[in-house]
């Protein structure tokens, strides 16, 4: 079972840039770009794909400057001026925000929507800041591999917030309570201490595109997803992740040995790329190279046994094929390896209640709520488990 679930595992990993970054500072001025690995005959539609630029993803409207005009810049301390703008951001965003992996929306859409993704929410925080006249760096949070499903893709994220630093003085970061001043919009990772680095603009428009190349991937729309995920590393070279997930559209379009090669140089890129790898190992299988597939899945597996989310990846694999007693003992080993993540107890739940077992799903859910402290879910949560109940009273 466990090379079954593997399989569908590679075939549908998607990385996704919600909040993603690779592992440096990009480098995209000594990286050439490989353009024999670009394939514009194949997906001949793609030019008429309007590309948003650079100045288009952070621009601001003029209600918004106006906003921060009247309420931001008058502040004259720096380290102040962080602050309400800090507290202006997570008002705004603290009233009916739906995060949506979907939802890639440029800096003014994303103040404005009630429907965002968290690259488009940082996206929005630092043309914010900027706007404010304060300085500030993107980082990358460095949180363990973390997946979630798009239709039958399962697409992996990891996590990107902003430092703010003084006007005064650059190197100096802005002290806010007792650590640095920093906008994120997970509230997980914004109480765990992760390592984080920086990374510079030119990645996160990157990143961007091959959120935007992702979606219309799983939307089946292969020349936009061509143009934006070419547009990925053409704005940054040295971004292994978008040449993974070009590899991929190739892969998916049956253009094999482009797709092997582009899998190669996403690898050259940055030989950790673990869904790079993933993706490329089951084009070996495909291929027939069934002695090089197994070294690297077992590889691969040997490195997140001990991460709870790809166990949790698993059980969510074996959910969608219809197993669920083994979505279950998936469920169980994430929860062993760490109890204290809500969302696995609620999907535990939905398991249990498909199987009729509502005095297991109660008690999931009770647990779920327990864990969760973001107001917004508890609602949903207290709701789902108000549903139990009735369930339970009205078929006993």
């Amino acid at each position: 079972m466990r090379n079954y679930q593997l399989v569908y595992l590679i075939f549908s990993v998607l990385l996704l840039s919600s909040c993603q970054a690779s592992s440096s500072l990009s480098d995209s001025q000594n990286i050439t770009v490989r353009e024999d690995l670009f394939n514009d005959q194949a997906f001949t539609t793609y030019i008429k794909t309007v590309i948003e630029t650079e100045q288009q993803i952070f621009h601001l409207d003029d209600d918004i400057k106006r906003i921060v005009a009247e309420r931001i810049i008058p502040v004259k301390d720096p380290q102040k001026r962080a602050k309400k703008l800090l507290r202006q951001i997570f008002k705004n965003r603290s009233i009916g925000i739906v995060y949506s992996s979907s939802a890639n929306l440029v800096a003014s859409e994303a103040f404005h929507n009630n429907t965002a993704n968290c690259l488009s929410l940082t996206i929005m925080a630092y043309a914010l800041a900027k706007e404010a006249n304060l300085n500030m760096r993107f980082q990358q949070v460095d949180i363990p591999e973390y997946w979630v499903r798009n239709e039958q893709y399962n697409m992996l994220t990891g996590h990107v917030n902003l430092l703010l630093l003084t006007d005064k003085f650059a190197n100096t970061q802005v002290i806010y309570g007792r650590g640095n001043l920093q906008i994120d919009f997970d509230p997980y990772v914004s109480k765990k201490t992760f390592p984080s680095h920086l990374i510079d603009k030119k990645r996160v428009v990157a990143m961007f595109y091959t959120n935007k190349g992702a979606q219309a991937l799983v939307d089946n729309h292969y020349d936009i997803a061509y143009a934006y995920l070419k547009a990925a590393v053409v704005t940054d070279p040295s971004f292994s992740n978008g040449w993974g997930n070009l590899g991929l559209l190739y892969r998916l379009s049956n253009y094999k040995n482009l797709a092997e090669q582009t899998y190669l140089h996403a690898l050259n890129l940055d030989a950790e790329n673990n869904t790079v790898l993933s993706n490329y190992a089951y084009l070996l299988k495909m291929n027939g190279n069934f002695t090089q597939y197994e070294n690297i899945t077992r590889k691969l597996e040997n490195k997140r046994k001990h991460n709870p989310y790809y166990q949790a990846l698993l059980a969510d694999e074996a959910n969608y094929q219809g197993d669920y007693k083994a979505a279950i003992q998936y469920y169980k080993k994430a929860i062993k390896l760490n109890s204290n993540i809500h969302e696995f107890y609620f999907e535990l739940a939905k398991i249990y209640y498909r199987l009729n077992a509502l005095n297991k799903a109660k008690k999931a859910m009770r647990k779920a709520i327990a864990l969760n402290h973001i107001p917004r879910t508890e609602r949903q949560y207290v709701a789902k488990l108000n549903f139990l109940k009735t369930v339970n009273q009205t078929y006993p």
